[in-house]
């Protein structure tokens, strides 16, 4: 019995592979298994139907496909270049206007590597991607915070537009947010995205805006895409966008960065010297992105809606022991519990020694959040249900 199918065994899951369901074990708790909330499951959810062969075919094609030009493959990016305008209804050349890149976090490193030189001033929301803050000060850029009040809004991100327009008033070049918004899951309003849309112009910021999870959307919500904004010039702002989440092709190291054509460039230098190209087979799994089978995405969607609902619901009946805003989008949640005896890092610590579970401490993305922390529910629907009633007792030892 092969690692995957120990794991469905103990699970009791009636369609593992190749293993039915044990009667004696059905019932057993899961506690026993590691879980890690830290990133998304890809046994629980495959990659898009396909892939595999798609990479097979990119290894067959040979050295055409290993050594891409720096900036990947040209029919592959006019392709996705195709797709990704009419999901965010914006015209934009293939080949000045895009980069493949190994994953959406190498896109990020060469984006801000490509605005931020020593002592710049960048704009960063919190709670956001830790990396934003890791890659400013790896750059020596100068971090001007500005606030996210997610908890106490239900009809926006809640982001403090006040707060942001002082820190473009005092020289912010660069600003960074996520779309929907990692960790918390929320996505900005219309209203929102015209704002900062407007106020880039004004005061000349570039942005650039992680949409990594802007496919998963829950409950029929609205979504704006920034660089759809008349407000703002288009060579002022970078979309990155990927298959490694939503799709669960993170393995495949694939992200796509498009927008200013200067700062693509500038991007294609950087990646020349860093890391040459995205890995040249891999690209060829991108031509099943935005075309999977019919219905998978909305399948996928629904799947993880009800993983979300039930956490949600565990995590709102512990008579206010738990703050948490319901995820809008992509596979997040950054809980805050409200009454903690200790630091949230030995919570966690505890947490993984004793229940076997890793979650992420919400100080990774801001230092205020010390009672927060971040869960990436893209797991087994029933591990990740065990696992948040195991969270919520320990949270009740801490309270």
């Amino acid at each position: 019995m092969n690692p995957l199918e120990r794991k469905f065994y103990k699970l009791g899951v009636e369609n593992a592979p190749g293993q039915k369901t044990n009667p004696e074990t059905s019932s057993e708790k899961v506690s026993n298994l590691i879980v890690d909330f830290s990133h998304g499951d890809v046994d629980a959810f495959n990659p898009i139907p396909g892939t595999l062969e798609k990479f097979i075919e990119g290894v067959r094609f040979g050295a055409g496909q290993a050594y891409t030009e720096y900036k990947g493959k040209g029919e592959i990016r006019s392709n996705i270049a195709n797709k990704i305008s009419k999901f965010t209804s914006t015209t934009f050349n293939a080949e000045s206007d895009m980069i493949i890149t190994p994953g959406t976090q190498g896109a990020l490193f060469l984006a801000m590597g490509s605005t931020i030189s020593k002592g710049d001033k960048v704009a960063i929301i919190e709670p956001d991607y830790f990396a934003n803050r890791k890659i400013t000060e790896f750059f020596e850029g100068e971090i001007i915070p500005v606030q996210l009040d997610y908890i106490n809004n239900d009809s926006s991100a809640g982001i403090d537009l006040t707060q942001l327009e002082n820190a473009f008033q005092k020289g912010v070049k660069l600003f960074l947010f996520s779309n929907p918004n990692n960790p918390t899951g929320v996505i900005y309003s219309s209203s929102e995205i015209s704002t900062i849309a407007e106020l880039a112009q004004k005061y000349g910021v570039t942005v650039i805006v992680d949409q990594l999870y802007s496919r998963q959307i829950f409950d029929n919500r609205e979504y704006n895409h920034l660089c759809a904004q008349n407000q703002i010039d288009f060579n002022n702002v970078i979309t990155i966008m990927g298959p490694s989440k939503t799709e669960s092709l993170s393995g495949y190291r694939l992200g796509v960065a498009f927008g200013a054509p200067k700062l693509i460039e500038r991007m294609e230098k950087l990646q020349a010297i860093v890391s040459l190209r995205a890995g040249g087979y891999n690209q060829a799994v991108l031509n099943l992105w935005f075309s999977e089978p019919n219905g998978w995405l909305k399948k996928r969607i629904k799947q993880h809606q009800a993983i979300r609902d039930d956490l949600i619901s565990r995590l709102k009946t512990t008579d206010g022991l738990f703050k948490v805003r319901t995820t809008e989008a992509g596979s997040y949640l950054f809980p805050e519990i409200t009454n903690i005896n200790g630091e949230i890092n030995s919570f966690v610590e505890t947490l993984r020694l004793q229940e076997n579970i890793i979650i992420t401490p919400g100080q990774e993305f801001g230092s205020q959040f010390t009672n927060s922390f971040r869960i990436n529910f893209s797991q087994d629907h029933t591990t990740a249900v065990d696992a948040i009633d195991r969270i919520i007792n320990l949270a009740k030892e801490y309270n």
